[in-house]
């Protein structure tokens, strides 16, 4: 399986598990860290530049990069951190076996639906994909966890930095 061909947005998300036998759990549990209760003063947000479905692992691996380097440099207290898009959509794979002596196990066309392989997150140009809420100075800091999570999703990126308003804070 080459993730190269699972970035590309083909379908629409195919999401009916009830259908299908055997779909693999995405191994992103936490959406949210940091303090909850506290209001901030900035949000700096990784949108993603092009249309990509960015798989479960991949998500995680994003989580985990960003979620360490605010931990290390800011203390569990001082930001709020969140992955947006869910794994919703099911990824397929009809496997089949190539090389040599191998053309009396395949089956070719025949039950060609596929099996689950994995899950990924269907994400439109220009959404956001992470968001880190910090007071101004902790802005440096959440721009480079940041750029260290977007170095894990597989489509280009760009930060942008909110001032939030009074009324706007949740």
């Amino acid at each position: 399986m080459r993730p190269g061909c699972y970035t590309r947005v083909e379908s629409p998300p195919y999401t009916k598990r009830q259908y299908m036998r055997g779909v693999p759990e995405p191994r992103i549990r936490k959406f949210t860290m940091g303090n909850t209760s506290r209001k901030f003063q900035y949000e700096v947000a990784l949108i993603a530049l092009k249309a990509c479905q960015i798989r479960h692992n991949a998500l995680e691996a994003a989580r985990v990069a960003a979620n360490r380097y605010l931990q290390r440099k800011l203390g569990v207290n001082n930001y709020l951190f969140r992955i947006l898009p869910f794994p919703h959509h099911v990824l397929r794979e009809n496997k089949m076996i190539f090389g040599a002596g191998a053309d009396r196990l395949q089956d070719g066309m025949r039950g060609a639906f596929g099996k689950p392989v994995g899950t990924a997150a269907q994400v439109r140009a220009n959404q956001k994909v992470a968001i880190v809420r910090v007071d101004e100075e902790g802005l440096a800091v959440a721009k480079e966890a940041l750029r260290r999570s977007g170095m894990k999703i597989p489509t280009p990126f760009r930060i942008v930095i909110e001032r939030l308003d009074s009324e706007e804070k949740d």
